[in-house]
């Protein structure tokens, strides 16, 4: 048996896309060079936008890579492996892509709400896929660290004024009940 790269030891994908009905970017993560410049993503994705909107079948290949799809009302979702790359771990990722946009946009996985909510379907991705590296397959677990995310700490300008705004307050009143 001859090869000439080693089989990695980790579950990767190449990239994600989310694609709208006309095939035009609304959300694409590459993880590795394959395709280093905007241009060769584009026609990437262009092409596999062109094999896969007018099937029913849920995994194409194209170029030497693997893709597994799934299409929704006016969106089409897309995880592209390495050829060697398992195809039910391919689909596993796209699910959990799928299921957790779907909790987290309330049923309601359409271009618009997509584009809404730009900054939380980026925190999805990123939670299910970390430079290529496939980190989580369940989407009650990317919810949960999604809203842990977004529950954040005020800047420490606000902390900081409402400290002295509040202590002023305090040492007026106090200073008013000493008279």
């Amino acid at each position: 048996m001859d090869s000439s790269a080693p089989e990695p030891s980790l579950y990767t994908v190449k990239a994600l896309l989310i694609l709208d009905n006309d095939g035009q970017r609304l959300c694409a993560k590459y993880y590795d060079d394959t395709y280093p410049s905007t241009k060769e993503q584009r026609n990437f994705e262009k092409n596999v936008f062109n094999k896969t909107h007018k099937t029913d079948s849920e995994i194409a290949f194209l170029e030497g890579l693997t893709i597994v799809y799934k299409s929704c009302i006016d969106l089409y979702f897309y995880v592209v492996g390495s050829p060697q790359q398992n195809e039910l771990m391919l689909m596993t990722v796209l699910s959990c892509l799928f299921d957790s946009l779907s909790q987290m946009l309330r049923r309601n996985v359409e271009k618009k709400s997509v584009l809404d909510n730009m900054d939380g379907v980026l925190l999805v991705v990123d939670e299910i896929v970390d430079g290529g590296v496939i980190l989580e397959s369940d989407p009650q677990q990317v919810i949960q660290k999604v809203n842990l995310r977004n529950i954040s700490e005020p800047a420490y300008g606000f902390v900081l004024f409402d400290y002295l705004s509040t202590s002023g307050q305090s040492n007026g009143q106090s200073q008013n009940q000493l008279m």
